[in-house]
């Protein structure tokens, strides 16, 4: 039967596949819309079996603060910054940064399983392989709500880097005071890669390693035994203020740690607010 210009609106507006697509899925299905949408789903679950081993290293990392409250951050992968740069793929991201904030879901599992205004999230992940052709993939996210705290996000140009901030204490002073002095901090920990947030949090594990590490160094430097140990302290130290947010030189003003900037805050704002979490995602980082 002769495929008419409406019917392939009409299935296209329902799934949103491309015209050839719809075209070819109404041919074979002699023109029944229904019969058509499951070859569309039929297609779309082919090429994600096909594409399930191949690697998703690019996408984007989206951000959302609710109300000051509630922080959210997630990372939607696909395989060529090609796709991710698309309408179809930012659209898809977005609906699943909607339906996180939606439905809360403690894990990835129950993100796919869900459903957001009539949308089943694995359909429209099923649907949008189908349609762009590519490994797609929600590999990550974190959604948190605390009281007496205020999120601050930002997201590095390109949006393939994106950072979430948990200040808390922070009742009573101004959410713009905080926000102008918590997202430069944000984007120190876009830039500055920082792995802790302080210096206790870094294992007693770690730390060894690295004095073994600095120790041998300084034992081929012919340095004596006995000073090994105040040296390698000494290393760990500096250690410390690479890799630990709060201990890192303020990129604004290397004057200053981070933890100054913000006791500096405090003393002008006659408040205590306190640092307390960041969540930092890449789109390159090595995915655990």
């Amino acid at each position: 039967m002769a495929i008419t210009a409406s019917q392939v609106k009409e299935l296209r507006d329902k799934t949103g596949s491309g015209m050839m697509d719809c075209k070819k899925a109404l041919v074979e299905s002699d023109g029944d819309l229904e019969k058509a949408i499951e070859i569309l789903r039929k297609k779309g679950a082919s090429v994600a079996a096909k594409r399930a081993d191949r690697h998703a290293n690019e996408g984007v990392v989206l951000t959302k603060v609710i109300d000051g409250k509630t922080g959210v951050i997630v990372e939607v992968n696909c395989e060529t910054d090609f796709v991710g740069n698309s309408n179809d793929f930012v659209n898809f991201s977005n609906f699943i940064l909607d339906t996180v904030v939606a439905n809360k879901p403690s894990n990835i599992d129950e993100l796919v399983a869900s459903e957001l205004d009539g949308k089943n999230v694995a359909t429209e992940l099923t649907n949008i392989v189908g349609k762009i052709g590519e490994k797609i993939e929600v590999s990550r996210f974190f959604i948190e709500t605390t009281e007496n705290a205020t999120y601050v996000d930002y997201i590095h140009a390109g949006s393939k880097l994106g950072v979430l901030l948990r200040v808390e204490s922070t009742e009573g002073v101004e959410s713009e005071k905080i926000n102008l002095t918590f997202k430069d901090i944000a984007m120190q920990a876009a830039a500055m890669k920082p792995l802790y947030l302080a210096s206790d949090e870094v294992s007693a594990e770690v730390i060894d390693k690295e004095k073994d590490i600095y120790k041998e160094v300084l034992r081929k430097e012919g340095k004596p035994e006995q000073i090994l140990d105040k040296i390698a302290d000494g290393k760990i130290n500096k250690f410390f203020k690479e890799v630990c947010l709060l201990e890192q030189v303020y990129v604004k003003d290397n004057s200053k740690a981070v933890k100054d900037v913000i006791a500096d805050f405090n003393k002008e704002n006659s408040s205590d607010v306190k640092l307390t979490a960041f969540y930092r995602y890449h789109v390159l980082d090595e995915k655990k």
